[in-house]
Parts: C-alpha cells; sequence; structure tokens
C-alpha cells in the first residue's frame, strides 16, 4: 500500500459504493437514506448526471437551523450545487489537501464524466494510516532481518 497511491486504488480497496438521491427527493429522505448507509453525505443525480452534494452538515444549517421542515424541504433546496469531484488518477494526498483547502468531507470520482465511487476524509486517513503501518512493518522487517508477526 503506496501512502502516495491513487484515489483508484483507494476505490479498488473500500469498493465503489457511491449513494444518490434526485433533487426532488425531500430532505428527510435524504437523512434517512444517510443513516441507513452510514454515510454523511448523498450525490444529488439526475440520471447519470452528478448535479449536486447533500450532506448532514446541509442538513443542521440549511434546515434544522433555519426551522425548516425536512418532510417538506425538497433536496435541490439546499443542496450544493458548486461539487468539487476528482478522478481515479488524483493522489490521496492531493485529494487530502483539497478537501482541507475547501472544508469539505466528501468527494465525488468521476471518471470520463460517469460516477465510479466517493472518497470521504475518513477514506484518505485510513488509507494514509494504513500504508504507514505497512512501511513501519517493511522497515522493521529490514532492520531485524525477520519478519514481522
Amino acid at each position: 500500500m503506496n501512502p502516495s497511491g491513487t484515489i483508484g486504488d483507494l476505490l479498488h480497496y473500500k469498493g465503489q459504493n457511491a449513494w444518490s438521491i434526485t433533487p426532488e427527493a425531500t430532505v428527510f429522505e435524504a437523512i434517512s437514506l444517510m443513516a441507513q448507509k452510514n454515510v454523511g453525505a448523498l450525490l444529488v443525480t439526475e440520471g447519470d448526471k452528478l448535479v449536486g452534494i447533500i450532506s448532514e452538515r446541509d442538513y443542521t444549517r440549511k434546515v434544522a437551523l433555519k426551522g425548516k421542515s425536512s418532510k417538506e424541504t425538497a433536496v435541490r433546496e439546499i443542496l450544493s450545487g458548486q461539487v468539487v469531484h476528482v478522478n481515479p488518477a488524483h493522489t490521496v494526498e492531493e485529494c487530502m489537501r483539497l478537501m482541507t483547502d475547501r472544508r469539505i468531507r466528501h468527494l465525488p470520482v468521476l471518471a470520463e464524466g460517469k460516477i465510479v465511487g466517493v472518497v470521504s476524509i475518513g477514506d484518505l486517513v485510513n488509507w494514509i494510516i494504513s500504508a504507514q503501518d505497512h512501511t513501519i512493518r517493511q522497515l522493521q522487517t529490514y532492520i531485524s532481518g525477520y519478519p514481522t508477526g
């Protein structure tokens, strides 16, 4: 596992699930799906086209804090439409920097305009920790001359 691996490598390792919802769905439906799938954001799609993203943060700031009803508010009313996305060739390091600079927690991954996955900041951190652990084990083996168990 390479600390500077690509997002394609990460998706191969974690899987390419990308949960989505339509702009016409209610925010309640979106929050329910997030809870069911144990994710913090959903892609908002029309057909195969990515039109936005909705996160738990969008819900709390744009619905709950404004006293709106999640059962009466459509996803299209609160989605983040300026979606930052990457492709499978981007490195984990590039995405970590992008997410930190833009203060976002989820990145859709597109290949030739098609959605191929989503990565979260947690996915990137897990990748880096696993890669560092692998490197440490290799160094221990090299220094000791014996495999570690």
